[in-house]
């Protein structure tokens, strides 16, 4: 099971497939499993190298407890920190929701080490902090089980494999990731300076994404 490290964070990843290389970033609770779940994985293999990455605070990653240790530049050096582990130099990105603001802040501060960027259901606006509260950390703090039991009450049952990877999740840490975005300044301004292919994409009902 490969581990790289950044600055003492251990971040978990897979590699599968041959072809060029494909770092895929997951969403705010979800793991690597979201990527081979949903088939994604089945699908791309046979034409890339398939880069899956545990965003800290999520699957086998660690999971700190400091809002601090969330800020997305650091979750953005983790994905270099596993290109570099696997002599990486340049790769494709695709980030999903948190994955897709990771990658923002990639585009921001290490676009030279991008060949292109995919990013979906992710604005790059800030919002309002309090929003956080309401919509993660007082559920968070009755457990993942209550978290769960409240989403499907919305949104109908998940499936079985989406249910157990949000159950395994760490509430402390999960409300530590929630406080640390995306409530951070606006990354609008960086959107014309991106000089590779980029694909920006959102469903119209997606709220939290097309809100600015």
């Amino acid at each position: 099971m490969p581990y790289a490290t950044n600055n003492r964070v251990r971040i978990h990843y897979e590699v599968e497939g041959h072809g060029p290389p494909v770092v895929l970033q997951h969403g705010f609770t979800s793991s690597i499993n979201t990527w081979y779940s949903n088939g994604y994985v089945d699908l791309l293999k046979g034409s890339y190298r398939l880069i899956l990455v545990d965003a800290r605070g999520h699957g086998r990653s660690d999971k700190p407890h400091e809002s601090a240790a969330y800020a997305y530049e650091r979750r953005a050096e983790d994905v270099l920190t596993v290109l570099d582990d696997l002599g990486v130099a340049r790769a494709h990105y695709v980030g999903y929701s948190m994955g897709g603001r990771i990658g923002y802040a990639l585009a921001q501060h290490w676009l030279d080490r991008f060949l292109s960027l995919a990013i979906g259901g992710a604005a790059p606006y800030s919002r309002d902090p309090s929003d956080a509260q309401r919509r993660y950390i007082e559920p968070f703090r009755q457990g993942m089980a209550h978290y769960v039991a409240r989403a499907e009450a919305t949104a109908g049952p998940f499936p079985e494999w989406r249910k157990a990877e949000l159950l395994a999740n760490d509430p402390e840490a999960m409300i530590a990731v929630a406080l640390a975005g995306p409530w951070e300044p606006s990354r609008e301004a960086m959107l014309p300076k991106i000089d590779v292919r980029c694909l920006l994409y959102v469903g119209e009902a997606d709220d939290l994404a097309c809100e600015g």
